[in-house]
Formats: C-alpha cells, structure tokens, sequence
C-alpha cells in the first residue's frame, strides 16, 4: 500500500439511528503507524464512528476501506479477522472469568493458536499487573486493571488498526497518564490508533493528527499540534486537563 493512502478511510459516511442522523457525512483518514485522535462534546457521535467502523452499525450512505478493501458491510467477526479491534467505552470485560480467560477471548477469531504465547507476553509486558493477577476473575479488578484488560483483550487479535473509546474514563489521574503513555509505546510498537478520549488535550499531545465532530459532522481536521494551538479548539474542547496528562 502506498505511504500516502490510508490505512483506514472514511468516505461520507451516514448513520441513522431510526429517522435520526447521527453521522452526518464523515470523511475520516486513519494512516499506518500514527495515533490519530478524534474530539467532541457528548452526542457529538465518536462512539457512533466507532462502532461503525468495527461493523455494529452500517452505513445508511458512504463507504468504508480497509488497506483499499471495503468493510462497511461486513459482519464484526470478519472485521476483527481483518484486523480492526476495539476496547469499548466501558471496558467490557467479562467479569467471571479470569484475567487469562478474557485474553484469550481476544484470540478467538485467529487460527495460528501456536503463535499466541508471544502475544500474551506481549500483553504481560505492556501490563506487568495483570500478569500477576492472570488466575484472578476479572470482575475484582481495580477500574485502571480493567482497562488494560480491555485494551489487552484487543491486542490479542492482533490489531492493524485499535479503535479506544474514552480509555481514560472514571480513571484518576496518575493512571490517566499510565494508560495513555502505554497507548503510545503500542503506537511505537507499529500499532495504527484510533483514540476516542475525553481528555481532548492529552489525546492531542499524543496524536499525530486529530478530529472535530460535532452533531456529527466533521468541522476540522489537522495535525495534532495545530488543533492543540486552535483558539477555537481550546476554548471548545481543552480547558479540563488533566494535572498534566
């Protein structure tokens, strides 16, 4: 694939929910090896984007590619097998089963089983706790233990593009910043990224180019750094960082 065309491309994209358009035409460009962020209030539809990139929505317009193939009409399971995964807002994690278990749910969709070791190793080193916690159920997590969980559960499909929705989230502080530095060690890793993140300004400081939805449209695009210096964008979207995520 050519260095300057997308991983992941967007084509004015629509999404209803029953008569109500919650996407709006997006055009959206995810390339290989970068973080690219995607900003905007509450309703704005990044979840929206999301869940219809990983295939639990369609589009009623517009289409979408992966590495020139399209996807929009496939059903979830094949889009993982392509290798587009997401940890969910939420986390999602299946709380009665272990740590070990729920990793390997993130594995069910591959067929080289013999390669899995390397990856769970993987996980361990990007997550030393949840090593020491593989046999523990899941649901006893702290709420930061079940992040990684859940980013670690994606990354066991071995992911070409991981899709976060608000990782962040409900988290404190210290772990804000822990989760978001292991987001880029697994961008340097050679992971394209995806990042929903209401901390709109420590999204950007890691992101190499970000969006704006509103109402669902998208109303600006740009290189990371020049959104982070965007008056509008500061006004709209940045005054609540987080101590110094």
């Amino acid at each position: 694939m050519p260095p300057d065309q997308p991983l992941l491309h967007l084509a004015d994209v629509r999404v209803h929910y029953g008569k109500v358009e919650a996407l709006r035409g997006i055009t959206l460009d995810l390339f290989e090896g970068q973080i690219t962020a995607l900003i905007g209030a509450n309703g704005a539809g990044k979840t929206t984007t999301l869940k219809t990139i990983s295939g639990l929505l369609h589009p009623t317009k517009g289409t979408i590619t992966l590495a020139g193939k399209r996807i929009d009409l496939l059903p979830p399971h094949v889009i993982v097998s392509l290798g587009v995964c997401q940890a969910p807002e939420g986390r999602g994690i299946f709380p009665g089963m272990s740590v070990a278990e729920n990793l390997a749910m993130g594995a069910y969709a591959r067929r080289d089983k013999g390669a899995l070791a390397g990856d769970y190793e993987r996980v361990y080193g990007l997550f030393p706790v949840l090593a020491d916690r593989r046999s523990q159920a899941a649901g006893t997590l702290s709420g930061g233990e079940q992040q990684m969980l859940a980013i670690g559960r994606a990354l066991m499909a071995r992911p070409k593009v991981l899709l976060l929705d608000e990782p962040s989230m409900g988290l404190a502080p210290l772990l804000v910043q822990q989760i978001l530095s292991i987001i880029e060690e697994i961008n340097v890793q050679g992971t394209t990224i995806l990042l929903v993140e209401q901390n709109a300004q420590a999204a950007l400081r890691r992101a190499h180019r970000g969006y704006v939805l509103e109402t669902g449209q998208v109303v600006m695009e740009a290189p990371a750094n020049e959104l982070l210096g965007n008056e509008a964008v500061r006004k709209a979207y940045l005054g609540g960082d987080v101590a110094g995520a």
